[in-house]
């Protein structure tokens, strides 16, 4: 009623203009990004793309490496059981390799233990090198050892870390 007789505006309608007016200067003020807040979020984008971009790059080299360590001790493992099942072969596994013909793709032909023992070691060699950059597969044998004494070990090169070698002693006894 006041209001009406001319004195003035009534409390409630003066609050509802000030929040009308706290609105306007709200929407002047946040129009949206400026172009100097738009590079900085291009600039942390990037860095954080070249970031996932390099981690990509070292699980790929993880991955490479680890497939080459698990090939190393398969190839080694391989090598352990041909001499479990060919315990007379003995020495001749850590003597020259040589395609004897001993398996059954080429025919079967009878070997002696010492003859199985270097095909052995040439297809095992021949994996090693297959399946290792530079791989090189060598087996030792002490026989001074009672049982004997076989040091089999694999050498490769990998990309970053130069050689690596695996290696494996197993004690085998004669039958």
């Amino acid at each position: 009623m006041m209001a009406a007789a001319g004195l003035g505006p009534s409390r409630a309608s003066r609050c509802g203009a000030g929040r009308a007016f706290a609105l306007l200067r709200a929407l002047r003020v946040a129009r949206g990004f400026s172009l100097l807040e738009a590079m900085i979020a291009l600039v942390v984008l990037s860095v954080g793309m070249i970031g996932i971009a390099a981690l990509h790059g070292h699980s790929l080299s993880a991955a490479r490496s680890a497939h080459l360590r698990t090939q190393a001790v398969n190839l080694v493992s391989d090598m352990a059981d041909r001499i479990r099942v060919n315990p007379l072969g003995g020495a001749a596994y850590g003597g020259p390799a040589a395609n004897q013909q001993c398996d059954p793709e080429s025919g079967g032909a009878y070997c002696t233990p010492e003859q199985m023992a270097a095909h052995d070691l040439f297809v095992w060699q021949k994996l090693v090198s297959e399946r290792l950059p530079n791989g090189v597969g060598t087996v030792t044998c002490d026989a001074t050892t009672m049982p004997p004494t076989y040091t089999i070990e694999v050498r490769w090169t990998e990309p970053g870390q130069g050689e690596l070698t695996h290696r494996l002693d197993i004690r085998v006894p004669e039958r």
